[in-house]
């Protein structure tokens, strides 16, 4: 069992990761250094010999395998990114990166996504390090950069250039899964992620006729990828529930005594009410456009128009995926991947997964564990490049009105003292038999 001291750090170590800002803006914009360098400090202090590798300078990741009793066991990694997103301190109750312990929650960016994992991963391997602890399986650890933009200088770094160092792992956990999801009833649902949409982001180029504002133009770039754009955001993509989801939601029926009718998905979530949000997102592949470019001054009709969709799409719908883009954007408007990655799917009767089921019963008895879909994407994409099976496994017992979706990415990202300590003693649980 985690020690006293583990519970301490993991929120001093939460805290002071937060403090250093990793923000990653995209196209290079960010230095992960100065916390691979604090990682590696507390591993080394628990007798490990980190490597810190970097793609680019600044853009630093760290591994270290802790040596497992039995050798003839498979490998498992333990991975989480040292990257956030950006975030305005004028609209947070709290600096983003000061890291504030308050009411027994630390706050700011990274409390969630995902410094918290990155401090319990660290407090752990120190606890038995003192304890003289050995897991069954080896267990690399890695800290990444850059997976809040393209991973290329981080996990995709590392897949690529570096794959001795996650020699004989066969299966992983990060971010995302295992958390608290109150229904509003009195329910308390732990989804634990077996499976990603795959990541899809393009970039659409219209071309057309440049002129004079007042002149009529029937070739005008702008008109042609407004209606690209409005065709994309009001498609409704049919349904595709893959395995994963098909268990989430057998799962999630049993949790409700209902008759999980796949049929009729729609009919099913909404008899699930609020429980419907750990699913409605990944029942389907989807486009939302994010980003608009076009045009210099009000009275010059532009050459070009140039916009960016964030789309995703299920495990096996990837031609249906591009096949419905070219129809949605027509003639007129070109479409490119400006990253694309793959979608996932783990196993939900494997031995991990009921290891890591039983670990959080122990610790949650009255929680209700399902499988689920994440709707987006983690480093568990790139290294599935080396043949790991990933899983959504942060553990986290969050208190009831606590949104723990709204602070990926969102304002006052925050995470409770006592969610910390449930995740460390969860992490240990599971890490010492799986």
């Amino acid at each position: 069992m985690a020690d006293e001291q583990a519970l301490d750090e993991v929120v001093r170590f939460t805290s002071d990761l937060i403090r250093i800002d990793t923000t990653n803006r995209g196209g290079g914009d960010c230095r992960e250094r100065p916390a691979a360098e604090y990682a590696a400090e507390q591993l080394a202090g628990a007798g490990l010999e980190p490597t810190l590798l970097e793609r680019t300078e600044g853009r630093t990741n760290v591994v270290a395998r802790i040596e497992g009793s039995d050798p003839s066991a498979d490998a498992l990694l333990v991975h989480g990114h040292l990257d956030v997103v950006p975030a305005q301190a004028d609209d947070w109750s709290v600096h983003p990166f000061s890291g504030e312990v308050r009411d027994d929650v630390v706050w700011g960016r990274g409390a969630v996504d995902m410094k918290n994992m990155d401090a319990m991963i660290l407090a752990l391997v120190r606890a038995w390090a003192r304890e003289g602890v050995r897991p069954r399986r080896d267990v690399v650890v890695a800290f990444t950069a850059d997976e809040e933009d393209s991973a290329r200088d981080g996990s995709g770094f590392l897949a690529d250039e570096h794959p001795e160092l996650f020699e004989g792992c066969t299966e992983g956990i990060s971010e995302s899964g295992a958390f608290t999801f109150h229904d509003g009833s009195g329910r308390q649902i732990y989804p634990l992620a077996a499976g990603e949409r795959g990541t899809g982001w393009l970039k659409l180029s219209a071309h057309g006729r440049a002129g004079h504002g007042s002149k009529v133009n029937k070739e005008n770039a702008v008109t042609r990828l407004a209606a690209a754009i409005t065709r994309i955001g009001e498609y409704e993509w049919p349904l595709r529930p893959t395995a994963t989801v098909r268990a989430a939601l057998a799962g999630l029926a049993e949790v409700y005594g209902l008759d999980a009718d796949l049929s009729d998905v729609d009919g099913l979530l909404r008899k699930l009410g609020p429980a419907a949000k750990l699913v409605e997102s990944t029942v389907r592949n989807s486009a939302n456009p994010t980003m608009l470019d076009a045009g210099y001054k009000v009275n010059v009709i532009p050459g070009q128009a140039l916009a960016h969709v964030d789309g995703r799409f299920l495990p096996g719908a990837e031609d249906e995926f591009r096949a419905t883009l070219d129809r949605l954007t027509g003639p007129d408007v070109e479409w490119e991947f400006l990253h694309r990655e793959v979608a996932l799917e783990a196993p939900v009767d494997s031995p991990t997964y009921a290891r890591m089921r039983a670990a959080i019963e122990e610790f949650a008895p009255e929680g209700h564990v399902v499988p689920y879909c994440m709707s987006g994407g983690t480093d568990a994409k790139q290294f599935s490049r080396l043949g790991i099976t990933g899983y959504g496994y942060t553990p986290l017992k969050l208190p009831e009105g606590y949104d723990y979706q709204a602070m990926f990415h969102g304002v006052d990202e925050r995470v409770p003292v006592g969610a910390l300590h449930f995740g460390v003693r969860v992490l240990d649980r599971f890490l010492r038999t799986a």
